[in-house]
This record gives structure tokens, C-alpha cells and sequence, in this order.
């Protein structure tokens, strides 16, 4: 055991109250692996990642899997590199769809493709977990969306249908820097969740104008 890995994030991220979570990450493309990569340099003792495709050559630049992992399923390559970094990690790769059947309890990352699936997810995940984080992406602009459990009304709103989105499908036009920066925000709302630091339901980022909106 490497006691002190985290050393210079314990005032940051709590290390009692990382120890209790269970984390799932709900696809693992261009943010979903990237989430799932941090949550591993972090600590967290156990994720769970799903993801139903395989590592394709137009996922190398966009979302920064390697070449050898041509081929896989997508959550195997980021399970191998997730225990890469923190061996001691317990992760769980489930190559399938989320199921409305899955357990919930604990803490979601949402990094899918459209909103009709958000809208599956949020509604058989409400009453039962603890932190939900979700993430929208196109190109040089992105969107974090967070829900605790004393404060879901604001998070529905935002369910459009996919023609009045925020943005289109992170499958046409995506960049590795922007979905690292999103990844980053999301891992800093639950650094936040973790201190009762009160979390953003709404951030905004146009990295082309520099533009940030905050509710």
C-alpha cells in the first residue's frame, strides 16, 4: 500500500469521505474516460464504468486511448489503465447499456451522447443517489450539470429534446484538452460534495471566447 499517494490532496479531498463512496461512470469516451482516469489518481476505492463500444481509430486523438487498445471494449482499456495508476482500485467494467435495473446507490457520472438517455438515466437514478454530475460536449465548448440529494428540480429543466440541446452529440466534434478540462470541473464538484462545499448546478464553458457562465 502507497500511504501517501494523496498526500498533497488530503486537505482538498477528504480521505475518510472518499473512502465510503462507490462511483459509476456512465460511458467512457472522450470525458467518461477521462473521469474515470482522475477518480483512479484520486482514490477512489471502487468505480464502476459502462460502456457498450469498442475502441475505434477515430477515438485515439479525440479521447486519448491508445493504440494497442484498438479493438477492446472501451471500459477493458480504461479498466487497464485506471489500475495502472492506482492498483489498489476496485473497478468494475460492464461492456452494456446502463440498465434501469442497476444499482444506483452511490455516485453518478453521466458522460453519454444524447439526451434522451440522460432523461433514462436521471429517472431511474432520482431517488436514490447521492451525487449525480453529467456532462455535455461539443468541440471547444461543454456544460456540468450537478443534482444532490437536496437539490433535484433544477436538473430536469435542463432535459430538452435533442434538437434544443446545449450542444450536439460528443460523437461529431470533439477534442481531448476540452473533455480533460470537463472532466477536471466534474472531479472539482465532487471535491466539493465532499467538504459540504456547496456544488454549481449549472457551468458553462466556451473555451474558443473564454467564456464562463456560473448558476
Amino acid at each position: 500500500m502507497l500511504k501517501d499517494r494523496d498526500i498533497r490532496q488530503r486537505d482538498i479531498v477528504p480521505v475518510g469521505k472518499l473512502a465510503n463512496q462507490t462511483v459509476s461512470v456512465i460511458g467512457v469516451g472522450a470525458i467518461g474516460r477521462q473521469v474515470a482516469i482522475q477518480l483512479a489518481a484520486i482514490g477512489v476505492p471502487k468505480v464502476k464504468i459502462y460502456d457498450f463500444d469498442i475502441v475505434e481509430v477515430v477515438n485515439l486523438a479525440a479521447q486519448g486511448f491508445l493504440e494497442s487498445d484498438l479493438g477492446l471494449p472501451k471500459v477493458e482499456a480504461v479498466a487497464k489503465i485506471c489500475k495502472a495508476i492506482n492498483s489498489e482500485i476496485e473497478i468494475t467494467p460492464i461492456n452494456a447499456r446502463f440498465k434501469r435495473s442497476d444499482d444506483t446507490r452511490g455516485i453518478i457520472f453521466c458522460c453519454v451522447d444524447s439526451i434522451k438517455t440522460r432523461e433514462f438515466i436521471w429517472n431511474a437514478i432520482k431517488d436514490d443517489t447521492f451525487l449525480f454530475i453529467d456532462a455535455r460536449m461539443s468541440a471547444e465548448t461543454f456544460r456540468i450539470l450537478t443534482a444532490s440529494k437536496s437539490d433535484v428540480d433544477y436538473y430536469p429543466t435542463t432535459l430538452f429534446q435533442p434538437e434544443e440541446a446545449f450542444t450536439g452529440s460528443c460523437t461529431t466534434k470533439s477534442t481531448i484538452f476540452c473533455a480533460s478540462i470537463a472532466a477536471g470541473m466534474m472531479i472539482e464538484q465532487l471535491a466539493r460534495w465532499l467538504r459540504d462545499i456547496p456544488t454549481d448546478q449549472d457551468l458553462q464553458f466556451n473555451l474558443l471566447s473564454s467564456e464562463i457562465t456560473v448558476r
